[in-house]
Formats: C-alpha cells, sequence, structure tokens
C-alpha cells in the first residue's frame, strides 16, 4: 500500500501495533509460566489482562476510524518475542532467567511506547480527539508498566548476581 496521508500511516500504525499486541498475548502466558519469581509471575499475567484491554480500545479506534484492525504482522514484535523465546530456552538459574525476562519484557515495552506515541500524535495533528486519548491512555498503562518492571529488577536483578 501507498502511504499518500498521515492518516493512511496511522491507520498502518495501528494495525502494527493491533499486530504487535495479540503477539504479545499470546507470548505472555508462556513468559508467566517461565518466571520463577512470584512476583513476576502475576506482572505478567496483569500484563495479559491489561494488554486485552488495550486491544479492545485498538478495535474501537479502527471503529471510530471506519477501517479494518487487520494488517500487516508487525516484524518488530516478533522478532522481539522470538528473542524472548530464545532465552526461555537457555538452561539458565531461576533468577538469572528472571532478570532476562525482564529485560525483553522492558525491550517489549519500550517499542509499544514508541509506537503509541507516534499514533497518538498523528491522531492528535488529525484532530482525532477520541483516537488520540484512547491511544494516550494505553501509552500511560505502557511507562506504568515499563517502571513496575524496572521495580521488579531492582530486586531480582540482585538475586541474579547472587545466584
Amino acid at each position: 500500500m501507498k502511504l499518500e496521508t498521515l492518516n493512511e500511516l496511522l491507520i498502518e500504525q495501528l494495525q502494527d501495533l493491533y499486530s504487535a499486541e495479540n503477539q504479545i498475548i499470546e507470548a505472555l502466558p508462556k513468559m508467566a509460566e517461565a518466571a520463577s519469581s512470584p512476583e513476576l509471575k502475576r506482572a505478567f499475567q496483569e500484563h495479559l489482562r491489561q494488554t486485552e484491554g488495550q486491544v479492545e480500545r485498538l478495535e474501537q479506534c479502527f471503529e471510530q476510524l471506519d477501517t479494518e484492525a487487520e494488517g500487516n504482522e508487525c516484524k518488530g514484535m516478533k522478532g522481539l518475542l522470538e528473542e524472548g523465546e530464545d532465552l526461555m530456552d537457555e538452561d539458565a538459574e531461576p533468577e538469572v532467567l528472571d532478570a532476562g525476562l525482564i529485560a525483553a519484557a522492558q525491550r517489549v515495552e519500550h517499542y509499544e511506547i514508541a509506537g503509541y506515541g507516534c499514533a497518538r500524535t498523528y491522531a492528535q495533528l488529525l484532530g482525532l480527539k477520541e483516537v488520540a486519548s484512547s491511544l494516550q491512555q494505553t501509552l500511560n498503562e505502557e511507562k506504568e508498566t515499563d517502571q513496575k518492571l524496572t521495580e521488579l529488577a531492582e530486586s531480582i536483578n540482585v538475586e541474579a548476581k547472587a545466584a
């Protein structure tokens, strides 16, 4: 598809985020199962529920834009999640694996923060206030999740160092 307008770019970015979020929904249960820290397991389970809500919010954005949610597969997220799967296949001490899972999850969060920030800005520029507001809500959640992961890492990384 040739992108000729900012609106078309916004739709393409939203489809990319939609693909990314659905990939994350598939990955989070595996990450929760691989984690040994009860707090990290809970964080992944909580983020799964949050991500399901974010998908619903994206679907509402597509309705408001009168367009299809489905688009291309998000290759960036696919790569990030494959790296996380590779990590889970390693023979690692539980605390070390948990530290690595946090790092993998934060890479995912940072990717999402960048995507939602750009899409929100496009929506604002296009005067799409409801879409921009929905994207801002998700952006806030992604930033909060990143902060929670950072807080978990502060103790889990120390445990990994001692392993």
